[in-house]
């Protein structure tokens, strides 16, 4: 592994519960983090995750999207291993969510070799799932590409919100972190998510949106952990890299490849 020779700091955007591998691998190569969530993850037992744990044990698929969901779900309904029947099915998207999974005793049937929802509804064309009763807990605020690409092939869908994706009440590390980007003083910065992109620029002022796009762009590396990220990114015109493995590992060694 290759050390940065000269001080070099990262910024990292995902949710405070969320950087420990990211923290650990920029320590790793010698560089310094710095941690500014622009994303904070709050569990909530919704009306409607109430009523998807209510039909467990009618379900023939469960998709769990991100590990949030997964301690969601078991921080709510701690017994909800027990109420899935014992033909439901586990999808994941990510290791991460596999590993979780497997944690709390769900196994896993299914994980896309592309960790995207693309790559999930890839993966279903060679299974049969019309008229299959899917459960899909997670944040309301997702891309409807899963749900609606599940539904064409047949399949009723449970959408239950298990957690909301919010932007921190605390909105100070955030408006540091812009300060640092527009005085040149953050080498690169890591995207886990299009909403920690989307939300950094929900706290920048209009003034400072072009140039925060001049300097993301030019002079700091830009690393997002996948193509639907960067295509949010791309979105506010800023230039951007990410892996051919969507992982937290995969964008840092690539981080670090190109620093």
């Amino acid at each position: 592994m290759k050390k940065c020779e000269k001080e070099t700091i990262v910024a990292i955007t995902r949710p405070f519960n969320r950087v420990d591998e990211a923290v650990s691998i920029v320590e790793s190569y010698g560089a310094t983090p710095f941690i500014a969530p622009t994303l904070e993850l709050k569990l909530t037992n919704t009306e409607s995750l109430k009523s998807l744990i209510e039909l467990a044990d009618d379900l023939d698929w469960l998709i769990f999207t991100s590990p949030t969901s997964i301690e969601s779900i078991f921080k709510f309904y701690p017994n909800f291993g027990e109420l899935i029947n014992e033909n439901c099915q586990i999808a994941t998207i990510g290791h991460k969510t596999q590993e979780m999974a497997n944690e709390y005793g769900l196994g896993t049937d299914l994980v896309p070799d592309e960790y995207t929802a693309e790559g999930l509804l890839e993966s279903f064309k060679e299974i049969n799932i019309n008229n299959s009763l899917i459960g899909l807990p997670r944040t309301l605020s997702a891309r409807d590409t899963l749900p609606e690409g599940l539904e064409k092939m047949g399949a009723d869908v449970i959408l239950a919100e298990s957690y909301e994706s919010i932007i921190p009440l605390d909105t100070v590390r955030i408006e540091v972190l812009i300060s640092k980007i527009l005085s040149s003083e953050i080498d690169a910065i890591t995207f886990t998510s299009p909403l920690t992109a989307e939300n950094l620029f929900k706290i920048a002022s209009d003034e400072q949106i072009p140039e925060l796009v001049n300097k993301l762009s030019n002079s700091i590396l830009t690393v997002a952990i996948g193509p639907i990220t960067d295509k949010t990114l791309k979105k506010f015109k800023v230039k951007s890299i990410y892996p051919n493995k969507y992982t937290v590992q995969d964008m840092m060694e690539l981080l670090f490849e190109n620093i």
